[in-house]
C-alpha cells in the first residue's frame, strides 16, 4: 500500500495505477458511513489522553467553540482548527503524532468499522471497481485506517506543517460539502480519469453531501441522518442499514 503524497487542495495522490478504458468508481464517505462513530474529535481527545492529559480539562471550551459553530458564528474549518489548538497545542512534532495516528488508526479499523462496511468494500472490489475514499477527516489518521482497509485512494483534509512539526491551521479546503466534490473531482483528473469515462458509486451518511451525491452516477445512503433518509427515499436511493 502506498504511502500517498499532498497534493494541492488537501487532495491525495494514490500510487495505484490508472486502468485503461471505461473505470468504475466507489467513492466512500468514512465517519458513520465506515465507521460507527465520528472520528475527528475522537482523534483529538486520543492523542491529548495519550499525551497531555491535562487538556482534555479544556473540553467544555471545546464545547463552547461548538456551540459557536452551531449558531454559524465560525466556519466549519475555524472550528477545527481551534479545536486542534485547544486539545493539542500549537505544534506537534510529526513522528510523535504519526505514531498516535497509527494507534488510533487501528483502533478505529478494528472497533468503529462494521463488517457490512468491509463487506461491501469486498464487494466493490469484486466488481472490478476502483476504491476510494474521501472525507472531511484529517490525513494524518485517515491515511492509516485506509491502509488497513486496503483503500489506495484518498481525498481527505490536510494539515498545515512547518518542517516536520504539526500546526493546527488546515492546509487548502476542509474536505467537506462542495469542496469534498470539488477535491473528489480534481483527485479524479489527476488520475486521468476523465469524468465521462467513469462510473461513480457514492457511499454516504449525510446530506452536507449532496453536491457529491450529485456528481455520482450512483448515490447510495448509508446508515443515513434524518434528512439525507427522507431525501434519499424521495428520490429513490437505495438506502443501506449497517448498524
Amino acid at each position: 500500500m502506498e504511502s500517498a503524497a499532498s497534493g494541492k487542495n488537501g487532495v491525495r495522490h494514490g500510487s495505484e495505477p490508472a486502468l485503461p478504458g471505461d473505470l468504475k468508481i466507489s467513492v466512500f464517505d468514512l465517519d458513520r458511513t465506515l465507521t460507527r462513530r465520528p472520528t475527528y474529535s475522537a482523534f483529538l481527545v486520543f492523542v491529548a489522553w495519550h499525551r497531555s492529559p491535562l487538556r482534555l480539562a479544556l473540553l467544555p471550551l471545546v464545547v463552547g467553540l461548538m456551540a459557536a459553530y452551531a449558531m454559524r458564528l465560525i466556519t466549519r474549518t475555524r472550528f477545527k482548527q481551534l479545536e486542534h489548538r485547544v486539545l493539542l497545542g500549537r505544534s506537534l512534532p510529526g513522528s510523535e503524532i504519526r505514531a498516535l495516528a497509527d494507534r488510533f488508526a487501528a483502533f478505529v479499523a478494528s472497533a468503529w468499522v462494521s463488517p457490512q462496511a468491509r463487506q461491501r468494500i469486498a464487494q466493490e472490489r469484486s466488481e472490478g471497481r476502483v476504491v476510494v475514499v474521501a472525507s472531511a477527516a484529517n490525513s494524518i489518521y485517515l491515511d492509516p485506517i485506509a491502509r488497513l482497509l486496503e483503500i489506495g485512494h484518498v481525498v481527505a483534509t490536510q494539515s498545515t506543517w512547518r518542517g516536520d512539526v504539526l500546526l493546527p491551521d488546515i492546509d487548502g479546503q476542509n474536505c467537506y460539502g462542495v469542496a469534498k466534490r470539488d477535491m473528489i473531482e480534481a483527485y479524479a483528473a489527476q488520475q486521468g480519469w476523465m469524468r465521462e469515462a467513469i462510473h461513480v458509486r457514492f457511499f454516504s451518511d449525510h446530506l452536507s453531501d449532496a453536491p457529491t451525491f450529485a456528481w455520482a452516477d450512483e448515490p447510495i445512503a448509508v446508515n443515513p441522518s434524518g434528512p439525507l433518509r427522507a431525501f434519499a427515499a424521495e428520490r429513490g436511493w437505495p438506502i443501506l442499514d449497517w448498524g
